[in-house]
């Protein structure tokens, strides 16, 4: 019993400090996903082990490490769950009308094709984003156009193919490759019926994974790419996709930093969407993020569509007068700015030998 406690704790110890390490390896990244798992399993040691083994000396030394570990997940995952108190905006006669979008990475290889278009009847999004969609995806997807007359579509076979469909007009859409000429995002500017534009960013780079990409060179590259551009374009703006990260990672924050945006999962929850299948091994990667202006009602995952992953939901409304989130804000320090600036260039140089087709 006594050996089984020090070799979960030390386990449970390293997972949750290896992250601290500013390495770009997948090694030391992919432990930044399972805050909620270790921190879990951390307490059930600890009570278990409170209740059950000799209090040694290094009984109370190892316990003393657990509690400050679990004192380090709780400070990073409390402002994404409820208790976290925002102030929720309500709408004035000067705002937009709300906007619905609904984010999915597909995943390629899925065929129920009917399930989601029947899923996007049944919620009537205004607009639709779909990662992961290939050239039969975009096949099944013609069908959304009599109701969604603008789109715009990437379908690949590598499994980063992007489709965008909309009931709001859309007035410009782009496509960029920022640090690979495989791995594309989307920007659209939108304009409703009451004269609200904004703009819109599709984004899913790539995963550091022992399966995928050896590091996070070209997804925090990607990332911060799109975080320069948000910063420039000066009009309401939201990025939204499978960001491949978690909220609480450093590239993450400075992501917001960069862009100057704000995460709306703080003070809603983690709002939690990959591996579909698997609740106890679910992780929240797909991300939003957004500017001061815009204004978000709703968020939330939605049910299973037979992806890995769970669409993302969001609601929101722009009122551009309404200053009310601008503490919300935060931005670079000093040293920062050459960090980010050296992340996009690795991620650019960054080569992948990433398949043109991948098979199942």
């Amino acid at each position: 019993m006594e050996i089984a406690f020090f070799s979960l704790s030390t386990l449970l110890i390293f997972a949750s400090l290896i992250p601290l390490v500013q390495d770009q390896h997948w090694f030391f990244r992919i432990f930044d996903f399972g805050k909620v798992q270790i921190l879990v399993l951390q307490f059930i040691v600890f009570i278990v082990a409170w209740a059950f083994l000799q209090k040694t000396t290094g009984f109370y030394i190892t316990q003393l490490i657990l509690v400050g570990c679990m004192v380090y997940e709780i400070y990073l995952l409390y402002p994404y769950t409820p208790f976290y108190k925002i102030e929720k905006k309500q709408k004035t006669d000067k705002s937009s009308e709300s906007i619905k979008i609904i984010s999915t990475n597909i995943y390629q290889f899925n065929k129920e094709y009917d399930r989601f278009l029947k899923f996007l009847e049944n919620e009537n999004p205004d607009i639709i984003l779909t990662m992961e969609s290939n050239k039969d995806w975009e096949h099944a997807l013609q069908a959304l156009k009599p109701n969604y007359p603008y789109f715009c579509e990437i379908g690949l076979e590598n499994t980063y193919g992007m489709h965008l469909y909309s009931k709001i007009e859309m007035t410009n859409c782009l496509t960029h490759y920022y640090v690979a000429d495989d791995i594309p995002s989307i920007e659209a500017t939108f304009k409703t019926k009451n004269g609200f534009e904004f703009v819109f960013f599709g984004v899913h780079p790539p995963p550091p994974s022992p399966t995928e990409e050896e590091n996070a060179k070209e997804r925090d590259g990607e990332l911060l790419s799109v975080a320069k551009k948000v910063k420039e374009n000066h009009k309401p703006t939201i990025v939204i996709g499978d960001f491949n990260n978690v909220a609480w990672a450093k590239s993450s924050i400075l992501f917001r930093k960069t862009s100057g945006t704000i995460d709306p999962r703080i003070g809603r929850g983690l709002i939690s969407t990959f591996h579909a299948k698997y609740r106890l091994l679910r992780f929240p990667i797909d991300q939003m993020f957004h500017t001061t202006d815009i204004f978000v009602e709703e968020l939330k995952a939605m049910p299973t569509v037979g992806s890995d992953h769970l669409p993302l939901y969001c609601k929101f409304f722009i009122d551009k007068i309404n200053d009310d989130q601008e503490d919300l804000v935060e931005h670079l320090e000093k040293n920062d700015y050459k960090e980010v600036t050296e992340m996009i260039e690795e991620g650019k140089a960054e080569e992948s030998d990433r398949e043109t087709v991948v098979t199942e």
